[in-house]
């Protein structure tokens, strides 16, 4: 596990998914992880799992809507280790639904976690990171974040917004990385909580090609790997057989 290019690396919404998969294809790497995610019987067992390979990551409960949350989750990595390397905005909801049927609650779901919760990551790092003069910020975005679709007005324009919200971050440093991943379907729970019916539907068969989640760990994997003075800015992974 011995890792002269070991990174430490904050992670959200590392319980299942996407996430889960990330923190496998990390912790293998013999990076340092601090893991955060609301479900934390969900990450204890992931992180037994973990230790028994060889790996030392540590978790913490977090609801990335708090900004206090994420800035736990962020001191913890800089105490415990001196510094933060790596944040990995991944922590994410997809409540579709048609604009018609007025689920606010939703939205405001979706902007809070999507857009808030990346906003408070980057704002718990951010200091730090400023302050060793590197850093890498990667967010996990989505295709929805290059077009909009039916059902995904509301989705789409949260993932719009994070990648708006990463490439203004980029502009403005000549220190850190910032990379945007726009995964396309991937199998994942993301879409159990839609309470739609007919998004539900459509789903179903979107998500037929769907990808692995392991998919999205090499690329996350692969950004971090490159050499420091190598910004890669933004990586869009979907199915050969996906149209979109």
């Amino acid at each position: 596990m011995l890792n002269p290019d070991a990174k430490v690396i904050v992670l959200t919404g590392a319980s299942s998914g996407i996430g889960e998969s990330i923190a496998r294809q990390l912790a293998a790497e013999g990076h340092r992880l601090v893991l955060g995610a609301r479900r934390t019987d969900r990450l204890a067992a992931l992180c037994h799992e973990l230790r028994a390979t060889g790996a030392e990551p540590d978790f913490l409960p977090t609801d990335v809507r708090q900004r206090g949350d994420m800035q736990r989750l962020a001191d913890f990595a800089r105490e415990k280790y001196g510094r933060i390397d790596v944040l990995i905005n991944n922590a994410g909801v997809m409540p579709l639904s048609p604009m018609r049927s007025l689920k606010v609650e939703e939205w405001d779901l979706m902007l809070d976690v999507n857009v808030r919760g990346v906003l408070y990551g980057m704002a718990a790092v951010l200091p730090t990171m400023e302050a060793q003069q590197a850093g890498h910020i990667i967010t996990i975005a989505s295709i929805g974040a290059l077009s909009v679709s039916p059902t995904a007005a509301v989705y789409c324009a949260t993932k719009f917004a994070v990648r708006a919200i990463s490439d203004g971050l980029r502009q403005e440093s000549q220190q850190l990385r910032v990379t945007v991943i726009n995964p396309g379907v991937v199998e994942s729970e993301l879409a159990d909580i839609i309470s739609d019916d007919v998004a539900r539907e459509a789903m179903k068969s979107f998500r037929a090609i769907a990808l692995k989640p392991e998919a999205i760990a090499r690329a996350v994997s692969w950004a971090i790997a490159q050499p420091g003075d190598v910004d890669v800015s933004e990586i869009t992974v979907r199915p050969v057989a996906s149209a979109f």
